[in-house]
Formats: C-alpha cells, structure tokens, sequence
C-alpha cells in the first residue's frame, strides 16, 4: 500500500474515498456540511456515515465516541471500519482526514500518534491471506486499498512511515503463520530468515541443521524433532544496530505443526496447529522491521523450529532427556514441547551474549481460559523488564497481563527421578508452571515470557479479524525503540 502525507483541503485531494472521523461533541468540515447524508452522520463509536459530496464524489464518516475516550486504539479500529468499507465499494484510493483532538496543544502532541494509528489500522485491515484461492475474470478477487493519503501535518509523516513497516511486518508474520506446514516448514523459516539478513544492513543469520544441534546437545529440540521426518532447524539471528544500550534477546517457538506427539491432541480444530510457530513469526519478522528503521539497538533472536509428530522414533512420556544448560527433565507430556525447545532457545541465548531476554511462544491453552483474547500472559523475573513490556503493550494495542512467579510454582516444576518435569501431576496454574520451568533456564538475566496462545489468532479485533493476528511484531519493535539508546 502507498502511503503518503498531504496538506491539502479535503475538497481538494483525488480520491475514491475521503474518511472523516467525528466525535460524539464534534463538527463535520465545512466542506462536508451541505453534502446529501450529513444530517444523518453520527458521532457515536463505529457508526458509519456514507455522504455524497461534490468532490470528492464520496465521503465516509466514522463515529468515533465519545472525546475522552480518544486514544490510538479506537483510531486503530475507526482506520479498520473505513478500510473495510472501501473495500465495500471498490474504493483503491483513501484519504483521512486526522481528527482534531481539543486544543492545539493537544492535538499536537497527539498528531504522530493518530497518524501512526490510522496507517497501522487500514493496512491491517486489508490484508488477507488468499494465495491458494483461484480467480477469474467471471469471479475477481476483492478490491484492495491500494494508497491511503492522511490529511495532517507534514510533521507526522516519520511516524507515518515506522507505523507502516511495522504493519507491514506484522502481515509477513500473518502470512508465515497462515501457510501450511507442507510448505512453512522449519527449513522454510530458515530461508526466511536468510532471506530477511540478505536484506537488511547489519543483519547476519545461521541455520543449524539436526546434526549440528545435536552436537550442541540441545536435548530439547533433539528430542521434540525425534519423531518426525522434517529436518529441525536452529535459527539464530544478530542485528548489529549499534547503541550504548544491554544487548537484547528475542526468542521465539517455531513448532510448525503439533500433533501433540504421542501425546495426541484431539483432531478438533488440530489444522490450527500449523500456527504453533507464531512466536517464531513474530521475532523474524520484528527482527527485520526493526532493522529497517535502523534501530540503535544491538540484538540477538534465536528460533527453535521442529514439528512434533507421533511416530517410532518420537519421545515418549517417561523418557528423560537433557537441556542445553545441562538440567535434566522428565518428558511425563510430550504435547508439553513448546517448553523443552525454548529452554534450549533461551540458555543459548544468554551464552550468545543476551542482557535481556523477551520469548514469545504459544504456550499453554490455559493462557486462553484466563486471559481470553484480550491480553497475552507475561511472565518475568524482573519488574522493570515486565513494566517496559506491558508499556510496550499499550503503545501498540498488544496487551500483556503480569502474572506472578513464587517458589510454589517452582515446587511443581520439579521432577521425582529428575531435576525437572515438563508436566506436573496437578493441574494447578499452567501458564504460570510453564514460565516457571522456563525461568529455569536464564539464570540471573533479566526475562519476559509472554504466551500469546490467546492472542495470535481467533482475536475478533476490526483490524486483525478471527485468523492469523501477527500478535507481538509491533510490540517487541516498540520494546527495541524503549531500550536503543
């Protein structure tokens, strides 16, 4: 989508459609006041106005609420309303008017912000995942929002510019989550991998092969990659960004297909487990996002990527295997894998140098039954660590919620024959077990973990719908720009 940033007058831009957001306490421009339609528009949120003025020839005016509850989000799903629209009536061409916000000052302050929010929310909004669906000329595909134009100061458009990468990114992280595993298998995010070094200054990535990690005794995804033909991959990229700042690890789970492993899950709604690899999305494609704005930041982000599949070579429950870091664990659940290949992932990123480590993984379904779709858990041994998360969080509209970590967690996590188990016997607290074991591997550096199991699809926002969401790109892009320094 091209983007771009313009001082015209609304009667004066060509487009297909012009966008003006109007609160509850609001006016319609001067431009638009006479225009067929505009006693009928309404300032109440997501209520859609369609108005025919002269030029341009039409004119969509989506509600935006009520004044003290303007923020970036709710710009976020008006942007998404009228790009849905557009699409409604084969409008290629945007313009939005920014909407005001009180007085000068304010609306200064939030002008970047309102322009960062109205990019991101209209180029999420027209993605869709559609490669493997034929067309015809009898049968078309969908018109698409091909430029979007803000109306607003020409000061905005930096912001304009990140908040497009970045949304950008997030929809390459959609597409590697929506591909199948037949094709985005651990060897395809590899290449993928390569390929976003290859184009980014500063970038450098390896792959390592089955052979190579089993050589490095990294006894979790050795084990995890037992039972399946596929070759398992180790992905470690390095950005070299520069900064006075600690050197930041990014970890992400790439399992590409989970069965369960002998520990089958049930067939139900199983295809979806072609998206256990969106941690791993998410990190590659933040990588290279934040590579493209020239971050200064050094970082470090490591992807284990394997399916899990039951066969005659697959682990067993019972068997013990051991991490990287040199613990031994108890597999009592193979379908409990997500955290046997991080704990490799994450010891092996504090020896590559990590001062702080964030892991984004789809962990636990029971992340979903707490926190549903709306906050992803994070889980942290350190305070300040978690609070630059969670204001990371409500920056891009990716929302984490802190749970605790205390010794009674730890207690479960310890094996009978053992140092650790993948599974305890009790069904108590899964997504804070989880980080528990997890913990186990970092040692005394500073570390997040946040399970988006809830949060990388079925999330229902206007902008992301109900498949792949690309949830954590713009968060740990937004974390990156915290910590550069």
């Amino acid at each position: 989508m091209r983007v771009e940033v313009s001082q015209l007058a609304p009667a004066e831009i060509d487009v297909d459609l012009l966008v003006v957001g109007l609160y509850e306490d609001g006016a319609l421009p001067a431009d638009l006041t006479g225009a067929p339609g505009a006693t009928d528009a309404k300032g109440g949120f997501e209520k859609l106005t369609l108005l025919r003025p002269r030029r341009p020839a039409r004119a969509l005016v989506v509600g935006l609420g009520r004044r003290e509850d303007a923020g970036p989000e709710r710009i976020r799903i008006a942007a998404a309303l009228a790009a849905k629209e557009a699409t409604k009536l084969e409008a290629a061409s945007l313009a939005w008017l920014s909407p005001e916000s009180g007085d000068a000052e304010a609306a200064a302050e939030g002008a970047e912000a309102t322009a960062a929010a109205l990019v991101t929310g209209t180029i999420l909004a027209d993605y869709r995942f559609d490669r493997y669906l034929s067309t015809s000329a009898e049968d078309p595909p969908p018109a698409r929002v091909e430029s979007l134009t803000l109306l607003a100061p020409a000061a905005v458009a930096g912001a304009a510019e990140a908040a497009q990468i970045c949304a950008e990114a997030q929809n390459r992280a959609r597409d590697l989550q929506s591909l199948p595993s037949n094709v985005a298998t651990p060897s395809f995010l590899g290449r993928r991998a390569r390929e976003i070094a290859s184009h980014h200054e500063g970038v450098g990535a390896d792959v390592l092969g089955r052979d190579e990690i089993a050589a490095k005794e990294m006894g979790g995804l050795v084990a995890v990659s037992q039972g399946t033909a596929e070759e398992p991959k180790l992905i470690v990229l390095r950005y070299a960004g520069g900064g006075s700042g600690a050197k930041l690890g990014l970890v992400g789970k790439g399992v590409t297909f989970d069965t369960g492993g002998i520990s089958l899950k049930p067939s139900a709604s199983m295809h979806e487990m072609k998206m256990d690899m969106s941690g791993a999305a998410a990190v590659l494609e933040a990588v290279g996002a934040i590579a493209e704005l020239r971050l200064p930041i050094n970082l470090v982000a490591v992807v284990p990527s394997t399916e899990n599949m039951p066969s005659g070579t697959a682990i067993k429950p019972g068997d013990i295997i051991t991490q990287y870091n040199g613990k031994t664990v108890e597999v009592n659940n193979t379908d409990a894998e997500g955290r046997l290949i991080l704990a490799d992932a994450l010891a092996y990123a504090v020896e590559l140098g990590a001062e702080r480590i964030v892991d984004l993984a789809t962990l636990t379904g029971a992340v979903l039954i707490a926190l549903g779709s709306t906050y992803a858990a994070v889980i942290s041994n350190d305070d300040d660590l978690a609070a630059e998360v969670e204001q990371a969080g409500k920056t891009t509209g990716e929302l984490v919620w802190r749970l605790p970590l205390h010794p009674e967690y730890k207690e479960l996590t310890k094996g009978s024959v053992a140092d650790l188990t993948n599974a305890a016997a009790k069904r108590k607290a899964g997504t804070i077990y989880a980080g528990s074991f997890l913990e186990e591997f970092v040692g005394d550096t500073p570390w997040a973990h946040v399970d988006i199991a809830g949060t990388a699809w079925d999330v229902g926002r206007p902008y992301t719908g109900n498949d792949a969401s690309g949830f954590g790109v713009r968060l740990l892009v937004e974390l990156a720009r915290e910590l550069a320094a």
